[in-house]
């Protein structure tokens, strides 16, 4: 079953690589007694990702930071040497949070996973952006169509602040 709005997020432990290698980031440590947007890709690297998903919170964190948001985080269901080449690559690491869910466990609990082995990429995260806090999911949006970043997109998001 797919989280819903006004639940507590799972309890989790990601991997995100920093300037000094490799660290776990619980959820407690990024949610607890904070207002964070989260949002989800398929693929690191991927068109759509890359292009369109990401940029825009890349270019809008100021003013989301500025919305009373303590930290934005970018979640894939990839190993961090992925998401620490992909945060380098977009500028954005120091920025935002590249969180690898590496083996899928906290992207299955939230009940956002999808089988996008079709297109060769195995069990994914769907697309989506939340806004949590202190745990607790206060807005989500779910994208119906993995190759769009319209309602999970950074604009979107800004209005729901």
């Amino acid at each position: 079953m797919t989280i819903q709005i006004g639940e507590t997020l799972p309890q989790a432990t990601f991997k995100e690589k920093t300037a000094d290698g490799p660290v776990e980031v619980s959820t407690d440590a990024l949610f607890k007694g904070k207002k964070v947007v989260l949002f989800a890709v398929p693929g690191a690297f991927t068109p759509t990702c890359t292009l369109n998903h990401l940029p825009g919170y890349l270019e809008n964190r100021d003013t989301i930071l500025s919305k009373g948001v303590d930290d934005i985080a970018v979640l894939s269901v990839n190993d961090w040497h992925v998401m620490g080449a992909w945060a380098q690559q977009t500028g954005g690491m120091g920025k935002i949070h590249f969180l690898a869910d590496w083996d899928g466990a906290f992207t299955k609990a939230l009940g956002l996973d999808a089988d996008l082995s079709a297109g060769g990429l195995g069990v994914r995260s769907k697309r989506y952006s939340m806004l949590v806090e202190d745990g607790v999911v206060k807005s989500l949006n779910i994208e119906e169509n993995p190759g769009q970043a319209t309602v999970s997109g950074a604009a979107a998001l800004l209005d729901q602040l």
